[in-house]
């Protein structure tokens, strides 16, 4: 069968969020699944396979990272999306079916992708004891993000901290039950970013994740409260680093971003 490795929120090769992305006739049993994403070992792996015509979705979709299921990811989503329509088999807006929910991917005239996600409610809490210095960075303040993404969103003293963390990654398997995305406003809004962030998820056997689409759901009402649009960019600083376009609409977030395929080969099982 084929699988692709695709470069997510990025529009050249190398860089953004890579992802596996096989398309499947149907999902064999979770075991197998597992083993082919631990096999490929990025920070998630999606299978999607067509649905019956008719229905409120056109394809099923699922995402592993090395270790285990996850209910929502936005890159892979991105990376399928854009292999759905490279190879033909989908155009216009596609339709998942998700363990979060009905999720869309619309292609732009410009190449890029938008998703459809649902917004992540973010809740205020106290710094839990040990976050800070498992971190390695005074914390201005910390929002749970709900039940799909299930981080703590972490708010630092600026851009150039959020760049310099260097965690515990071990440490910071005690907090939330996927991982921390720490973030803080741009420095220079002129170079085409409003906040930056990095995103952190031992719990799930990725100890920093390049470019992280569901963060962004939580990273967008976040920041779109505190400057007063609901249009902005992401810059997600990792070593790969990606751009997201995030747009706030309710209870939805619109996730905007390019992809490339990097691998597109056989896998022999």
């Amino acid at each position: 069968m084929r699988i692709r490795i695709v470069d997510a929120f990025t529009d050249r090769p190398f860089a953004g969020n890579p992802a596996g992305v096989l398309l499947l006739d149907s999902f064999p049993d979770d075991g197998w699944l597992q083993s082919v994403a631990a096999e490929v070992n990025l920070s998630e792996t999606a299978f999607a396979h067509p649905l019956p015509a008719g229905g409120e979705a056109g394809w099923a979709l699922r995402w592993f990272t090395p270790a285990t299921e996850v209910d929502m990811c936005g890159h892979a989503t991105l990376a399928t999306a854009h292999v759905l329509h490279t190879t033909g088999a989908a155009t216009g807006t596609v339709r998942f079916a998700a363990r979060c929910g009905l999720l869309t991917a619309t292609a732009r005239e410009d190449g890029a992708i938008t998703l459809d996600f649902p917004t992540s409610p973010l809740t205020e809490e106290a710094v839990p004891a040990g976050l800070s210095e498992a971190l390695g960075a005074r914390i201005a303040g910390v929002r749970d993000t709900g039940p799909h993404i299930g981080d703590l969103l972490v708010e630092v003293a600026d851009e150039q901290t959020v760049r310099s963390l260097s965690p515990d990654s071990a440490a910071l398997k005690a907090h939330s039950r996927r991982g921390i995305i720490a973030t803080a406003e741009a420095d220079d809004p002129s170079l085409g970013y409003d906040y930056v962030s990095r995103c952190f998820f031992p719990r799930v056997g990725i100890d920093e994740d390049p470019v992280t689409g569901s963060a962004h759901t939580a990273l967008a009402p976040f920041w779109s409260a505190r400057l007063g649009r609901d249009d902005l960019t992401g810059l997600q600083a990792s070593a790969r680093s990606g751009l997201v376009r995030t747009a706030l609409r309710g209870d939805r977030t619109l996730l905007t971003g390019s992809a490339v395929t990097v691998i597109d080969g056989e896998l022999h099982v």
